[in-house]
């Protein structure tokens, strides 16, 4: 992407969470398209370093010569990008439209104080981006899952995370933070309602 491109989608993801109002309280950016999975795999192998071919999976279900081809179109891209010290950088030279606004999503909520609950492997390439660029940003990143695509668990250690489910989801769109957003809602009601012992009327225990 040309510089001004990248800025104004940058931009483009920062303003979609602006216009959910003052309420928005969590977010789960998701991603749509074909070939995605390549640009994800692209942008971390950059940042995280050896062999790109090991960060390519099957994404929508490639196979053979076709997953062939795949890992050597990740090696090239690398290979062509070069060291490139900024991970804003690898994102605007080897990542697409949809990596970027979600960076520009991310950046934002966490500016705003507002959790992201992280989908799946496309997802976790844009936060990763942001977290190398921004470490600050990380006490409001959740992980919502780990996917079946093989590289996300090794993307998920580089940023000691632990992901809320493991189901083998590789659909993508948001589902796996939809499902996960679940565990989340459930976990703030038993913080914020469960009943203490005294509320209960539970008697104490008699001291030994």
């Amino acid at each position: 992407m040309s510089e001004a491109t990248f800025e104004a989608t940058l931009a483009a993801g920062a303003d979609a969470v602006d216009q959910q109002g003052e309420d928005l309280r969590v977010l789960i950016p998701g991603e749509m398209g074909i070939g995605n999975t390549t640009v994800a795999a692209c942008v971390c192998a950059a940042i995280l370093g050896g062999d790109p071919g090991d960060m390519v999976g099957a994404g929508t279900g490639v196979t053979g010569a076709a997953l062939d081809r795949k890992r050597q179109v990740v090696r090239d891209a690398v290979a062509r990008l070069g060291a490139v010290a900024s991970p804003l950088e690898v994102v605007r030279r080897v990542g697409g439209r949809d990596v970027a606004a979600l960076v520009g999503a991310m950046a934002r909520a966490a500016e705003r104080r507002i959790v992201v609950l992280v989908d799946g492997f496309i997802a976790t390439a844009a936060a990763l981006a942001l977290l190398r660029h921004d470490p600050q940003a990380r006490p409001f990143l959740l992980f919502a899952h780990r996917s079946e695509e093989q590289a996300h668990g090794r993307v998920l250690a580089a940023l000691d995370a632990m992901p809320l489910l493991d189901l083998g989801m590789r659909l993508g769109e948001g589902s796996g933070g939809l499902v996960a957003f679940s565990v989340l809602e459930a976990a703030c009601r038993l913080h914020n309602e469960m009943a203490t012992f005294a509320s209960a009327s539970v008697p104490k225990r008699a001291e030994q």
